[in-house]
C-alpha cells in the first residue's frame, strides 16, 4: 500500500521579478563600461528556467533603453542536437524568439579561442559572442548533477562550456578527467574573464518549488566569488525524498527538460557513470524504476542507463544520435546505455522489488515521484508511515492505495491514489515556459 504525501517547502518567491532585475542592472553600473551604441552579446542557456522569457526580455529593454544595441546567443554547448538550427528552436520552445524579445538573435557554432587557462586548457567562445562590445550571461546558479565543488552549474560554467559550443564542451569534459569539472570550469571561466570581453551576468536562484527566489546582477571581477556564495546559499534549498532510503523509486518522467542528467542525481542519489548511492548526504536508494521519457527532451535519454529497470515506453522515444552526442560531449557512457526493459509496469516492479534482499514482499520500501524537479507530491510506502509522521514538512493527504494494473500490467493509479484515467495530464516543468534542454 502507498501513502499520498505532500511535502511543503519553504517558499523564497520575488514577487517583482521585472522591478528587481531593472534595479539590479541599474544599481551594477555596468551600463556605464560601454559607449553609446556598442553591441551586447546576451548569453542564454538551455535548462528549464521559471518565467526564463520574460527575464531575459528584461534584461533586453535594459540595454535598449540605455542606448546599447543587444542581441542574443546561444549558450547551450552541444545540447539542442548540437547544431544552431537546434539551439534557435530550444530558444522558441522557451519563447524566446525575436519577435518576443524586440531583438536579433544570432545562433552560429562557430568559435574562436583566444587562448588557453593556467591549466593549459583551450578556451572556446562563440565567434559572435566574441566579436561584440561586452558579454552578460542569464543563467541559474545550483547544485550540478553529476559533480561537487565550490562552483557547479551557473554563470561561470555557461562561459567555460555553453559558449564554447561544441569545441568547448568537448574540451571540458576531456580536462575534467584530469583535473575535475569544477578546476576545469573555474580555470577556463578565470581567463576569460580576463580578456576584458565579458561584461558580468544576472545570476537566477530558484527554490525547491522552482520560484523564482533571487535575482542579482554579478560584475565580472566578482562574479567568480559571489556565485560561490550563491551556490551555498541555493544548496540549503534542495528538494529531497523525504526520508532516510526506499528500496525502489519509481520515477514517472526522465528528460532534458528536467536534469542535464534526466534526473538529478543528487535526488536519486547514483554517480554519472553508473556508482551507487555515492552522494552521502542524499537518502540512499536500492533501485531505480523509469516509467517514461518526457516529449520535451527530444529523444535524448541521458539518465536511462542509470535506471535498474526501464518501462519500454522511454524507448519508443529515444532518439540514437541525441543520445549518443550527449555521451561523446559528456564522456558519460553509462548514462545513454540501455538498462533491462519491459512491456509493463507490473514486469518491472517485479523485477527491482525482488532485488533488494527482502523476502517479504510487504517490507519493500517504495518511494513514487513524478520527475525530480516536482517533489512536492508524492507517494511512500504504507510501511514508512512511521518516518512521515515524523517529519513536520510532510502531510498524508488520502487514504492509502494500493499498486492495481490494468488489464496490460501498467499502473492504473497515480501517486495521488487517483485512477490514472482520472487525473488531470500533467507535463513534466510545465510551469516552466517550453521546459528546457
Amino acid at each position: 500500500m502507498l501513502l499520498p504525501v505532500r511535502q511543503r517547502f519553504e517558499s523564497h518567491a520575488i514577487k517583482d521579478i521585472s522591478g528587481c532585475i531593472r534595479r539590479e542592472l541599474h544599481d551594477s553600473g555596468l551600463a556605464s563600461r560601454l559607449r553609446p551604441g556598442a553591441r551586447v552579446a546576451i548569453a542564454v542557456g538551455s535548462r528549464g528556467i521559471t518565467g526564463i522569457a520574460a527575464i531575459v526580455r528584461e534584461v533586453a529593454d535594459f540595454w535598449t533603453a540605455g542606448g546599447f544595441r543587444p542581441f542574443l546567443v546561444p549558450a547551450m554547448g552541444s545540447h539542442a542536437g548540437g547544431t544552431a538550427e537546434g539551439q534557435m528552436d530550444m530558444l522558441a520552445h522557451f519563447g524566446i524568439t525575436e519577435a518576443t524579445m524586440a531583438c536579433p538573435i544570432v545562433s552560429s557554432l562557430d568559435v574562436v579561442s583566444p587562448g588557453r587557462s593556467g591549466l593549459g586548457i583551450e578556451a572556446f567562445i562563440g565567434r559572435d559572442a566574441w566579436l561584440s562590445d561586452g558579454i552578460f550571461l542569464i543563467g541559474r546558479i545550483k547544485w550540478h548533477t553529476s559533480f561537487a565543488g565550490p562552483l557547479e552549474s551557473g554563470l561561470t560554467k555557461m562561459a567555460a562550456i555553453g559558449l564554447g559550443k561544441l569545441d568547448g564542451a568537448k574540451t571540458a569534459h576531456s580536462y575534467a578527467r584530469r583535473h575535475g569539472m569544477d578546476h576545469v570550469i573555474r580555470s577556463v571561466g578565470e581567463y576569460l574573464f580576463d580578456t576584458g570581453k565579458f561584461l558580468g551576468g544576472l545570476g537566477i536562484l530558484e527554490d525547491a518549488s522552482h520560484q523564482t527566489a533571487k535575482l542579482e546582477v554579478l560584475p565580472v571581477e566578482r562574479l567568480i566569488a559571489r556565485e560561490e556564495e550563491l551556490l551555498r546559499m541555493v544548496k540549503a534549498w534542495m528538494p529531497r525524498i523525504p526520508v532516510p532510503a526506499v528500496d525502489v523509486l519509481i520515477v514517472d518522467q526522465i528528460g532534458k527538460n528536467i536534469s542535464g542528467t534526466g534526473m538529478d542525481l543528487k535526488v536519486v542519489n547514483r554517480g554519472v557513470h553508473g556508482q551507487y548511492n555515492p552522494w552521502p548526504e542524499t537518502p540512499k536508494v536500492e533501485r531505480i524504476f523509469i516509467r517514461s521519457l518526457s516529449e520535451e527532451s527530444s529523444g535524448n535519454a541521458v539518465g536511462m542507463g542509470l535506471a535498474d529497470v526501464i518501462h519500454d515506453a522511454v524507448l519508443e522515444r529515444v532518439d540514437v544520435h541525441a543520445g549518443r552526442l550527449n555521451a561523446m560531449t559528456s564522456g558519460s557512457l553509462a548514462a545513454v546505455r540501455t538498462p533491462l526493459h519491459f512491456s509493463s509496469d507490473r514486469e518491472c516492479l517485479d523485477l527491482v522489488s525482488a532485488t533488494v534482499g527482502k523476502l517479504d514482499r510487504a517490507e519493500v520500501t517504495i518511494a513514487w515521484i513524478r520527475n525530480t524537479m516536482e517533489m512536492e507530491t508524492l507517494a511512500l510506502s504504507d510501511n514508512l508511515r512511521t518516518q512521515i509522521a515524523e517529519n513536520a514538512h510532510l502531510e498524508i493527504t488520502g487514504a492509502a492505495f494500493p499498486l492495481d494494473y490494468d488489464i496490460a500490467g501498467n499502473l492504473d493509479v497515480t501517486l495521488t491514489g487517483a485512477r490514472a484515467d482520472q487525473e488531470p495530464k500533467y507535463s513534466a516543468c510545465a510551469h516552466m515556459p517550453g521546459g528546457g534542454l
